[in-house]
């Protein structure tokens, strides 16, 4: 059975960073695309970005040239490192895996193996 864990949440101030990993265990990674999604309350989940297995990147408008998501192999993990953080940012922030990215990217509904989340809080 896949599992995947995501750590590295926390509270940030306006403009900070913060590192999130997604980290998998009896899975490898590398074949595999991998999504990271956010719910705010009271809101639906949305996708954040995707990285195929080749390496290509996807990202939400919302945050294009603020984060960055990237794979440490060696380590099975899949990081998105946040940059310029916004109040907005705020939310439980998941990954997930399916075989591609594709055009749909952004659809959580075809995306499995949910980890159980990690909360990004950005606030002064």
């Amino acid at each position: 059975q896949v599992q995947l864990v995501e750590s590295g949440g926390g509270l940030v101030q306006p403009g900070g960073s913060l590192r999130l990993s997604c980290a998998a265990s009896r899975f490898t990674l590398d074949y595999n695309a991998i999504g990271w999604f956010r719910q705010a309350p009271g809101k639906e989940r949305e996708g954040v970005s995707c990285i195929s297995s080749g390496g290509t990147t996807y990202y939400a408008d919302s945050v294009k040239g603020r984060f960055t998501i990237s794979r440490d192999n060696a380590e099975n993990t899949v990081i998105l490192s946040m940059n310029s953080l916004k109040p907005e940012d705020t939310a439980v922030y998941y990954c997930a895996t399916r075989q591609l990215c594709g055009s749909r990217w952004y659809d959580p509904t075809s995306f499995g193996s949910w980890g159980q989340g990690t909360q990004v809080t950005v606030s002064s």
